[in-house]
């Protein structure tokens, strides 16, 4: 007689994994000689550092490429002693240097494993670093000057994970890459060092592929639907009044918020070379006149009216004294102000101005209860 085993669900998806796991990776040791590299003259040197093959960097804003790489998924990991005074970083699932996702050190806080900003994740969005957008995907990891430090880089789909010279624990945790990217190249910047360079492709240790949790995802009080303007030149020292609001006859697009709640301007409309401003406009319904508090991130300048009324204007200006906490980034904790609602149908317009790196706001009422966005 035959018999029939059944194997429960949770078994199979166990030896799956388990038979994934034991897959061979072969890896990728990427040679520190001139003909792996795509380099600018006399911006890289190649030379044995510390017994090891190494490259040296020894100029700002002079990748070193990687020759015909094309990544998507896996391993990086490589050695480092920056000599910058500023970042020392990698890009990769990079198309170009306007398009790519990166990693980088903060130099400055070399030695000092409390900063809160010794490392951060960003993406470059359309020739625009958004560092300023996402304050979050920052930590303090130990490394320093004057030795090698070992980076490990796990990326699997959405989500990566960044160890520093510790591999038993992640100094960041990513559960979105944020860029327009999903494979391509790899480069290096930021004057000093690189040795051991070695790629796993498709060896991602387990992480999911899938974006992990937005922590906002069940707060209703965000606001994450705007209609958007089209950008149009403000010129330095100009405000915005009653006077420069929007015509009857704007041209408007809807515009929906990404991860906790911002709306990203940057990914719409692409860096602001000189000073540019974009109006967004939510209409709010209650039933009765009531006064709402709201929190408020921005990047760089608005102006918010209610109703026709300039109800709140401020600066969020990067190494300007009128900068904002947390160091000019956009965060709910730029700014809060009450907003007068009254009976029926309310119009709030919101102008945002640019021309540093990204740009876009995060709106949260302190309740959404009896209040509906009726945006067109």
């Amino acid at each position: 007689m035959n018999r029939i085993f059944v194997i429960p669900l949770f078994l199979c998806t166990w030896l799956a994994g388990t038979s994934q796991q034991k897959r061979t990776v072969t890896p990728l040791k990427i040679p520190m000689t001139a003909d792996h590299w795509d380099f600018r003259p006399d911006k890289l040197q190649f030379l044995e550092y510390r017994s090891v093959p190494a490259i040296r960097i020894v100029a700002r804003n002079a990748p070193a490429i990687v020759k015909d790489l094309n990544f998507s998924n896996g391993i990086i990991e490589y050695d480092i002693e920056p000599e910058d005074r500023a970042f020392a970083g990698i890009s990769f699932r990079r198309k170009d240097s306007a398009e790519c996702e990166y990693f980088y050190l903060r130099v400055g806080d070399a030695g000092n494993p409390n900063a809160i900003d010794g490392i951060q994740y960003a993406p470059i969005v359309k020739n625009v670093l958004l560092w300023d957008m996402l304050d979050y995907y920052q930590g303090p990891a130990s490394f320093k000057k004057g030795e090698w430090n070992h980076i490990k880089l796990v990326i699997s789909g959405a989500q990566m994970l960044v160890y520093v010279n510790d591999l038993t624990r992640p100094a960041l945790q990513i559960p979105r890459l944020e860029g327009n990217t999903t494979t391509g190249g790899l480069a290096f910047d930021g004057m000093g060092y690189i040795a051991n360079l070695v790629i796993r492709p498709d060896d991602t240790q387990g992480l999911a592929p899938a974006e992990g949790f937005d922590p906002t995802h069940q707060d209703p009080r965000y606001l994450r639907s705007f209609n958007v303007s089209q950008p149009e030149p403000l010129p330095q020292g100009q405000e915005l009044s009653a006077a420069q609001l929007p015509a009857a006859a704007t041209d408007w697009e809807k515009i929906t918020a990404e991860r906790r709640g911002l709306i990203n301007l940057t990914r719409r409309f692409g860096k602001s070379p000189s000073r540019r401003v974009v109006w967004l406009r939510a209409r709010l319904k209650v039933a009765n006149e009531q006064v709402r508090h709201l929190r408020f991130g921005f990047s760089d300048e608005a102006w918010v009216f209610i109703n026709g009324q300039l109800d709140f204007a401020d600066k969020n200006i990067y190494m300007a004294p009128i900068r904002k906490e947390p160091d000019g980034r956009c965060d709910l904790d730029n700014a809060s102000f009450t907003l007068p609602l009254k009976a029926g149908v309310n119009e709030l317009l919101i102008g945002v101005s640019n021309d540093f790196y990204g740009w876009g706001i995060i709106a949260r009422l302190d309740t959404m209860e009896g209040i509906e966005l009726v945006n067109d």
